[in-house]
């Protein structure tokens, strides 16, 4: 009976640390790749690696003077807007991500209250 009421106490403690290092640790890591993965697909509608790569380059091979300056002044609002679209989808996704961290201590805390 002894070995019995042991186990199942080693058990339970052996859950709950499992739970909050799988809910963590595995849970953070698995959420940070989904958000690596949205910047990869944001990046690839937004293209702001790839202006800014040509970012002092002339739009459509326009080599003249208003070519140059038109290219710099889209290629800079394009380079606003796609730092914006990151900015709230980092925003958002760290908001998520503090819920989300904090569901377990809220629960725990509102078990013990």
């Amino acid at each position: 009976m002894d070995f019995a009421l042991g186990y199942l106490i080693q058990r339970f403690f052996f859950r709950a640390v499992d739970f909050f290092h799988h809910w963590y640790t595995d849970g953070s890591r698995q959420f940070f790749h989904r958000f690596t993965v949205l910047l990869e697909d944001l990046d690839e509608t937004i293209a702001l690696r790839v202006t800014l790569a040509h970012f002092f380059e002339p739009l459509y091979k326009d080599y003249s003077i208003i070519g140059r300056i038109l290219g710099v002044l889209f290629r800079s609002g394009r380079v606003a807007v796609g730092g914006f679209a990151y900015a709230v989808f980092s925003i958002i996704f760290l908001a998520i991500y503090l819920i989300w961290i904090s569901i377990p201590i809220a629960l725990v805390v509102y078990a013990i209250l």
